[in-house]
């Protein structure tokens, strides 16, 4: 994962990271509200477009995801363990 800061395409969304090749985490202002986007990205005429395949989250939702990484985390250890 590798920290970007800039502007993508014509959605207006602030890059807050690049995912993978195609795949960023926004910060967007969607009809007044502040959106978190993970979102996959296509290139149209040399500039960068968001395609339907994401998901944006207001700010509670982000804040519940975010809270519950340390779950997510350990469920995941938990599943490789598994797997060795």
């Amino acid at each position: 994962m590798r920290e970007v800061k800039m502007e993508l395409g014509e959605s207006g969304g602030r890059v807050i990271c690049e995912l993978s090749d195609r795949r960023y985490v926004t910060l967007q202002d969607y009809n007044g509200t502040n959106m978190v986007s993970i979102r996959d990205y296509y290139i149209k005429d040399g500039k960068n477009f968001p395609s339907a395949k994401g998901i944006s989250l207001t700010k509670d939702q982000w804040l519940a995801l975010s809270s519950s990484l340390p779950s997510i985390e350990e469920a995941i250890k938990k599943m490789e363990s598994k797997l060795r």
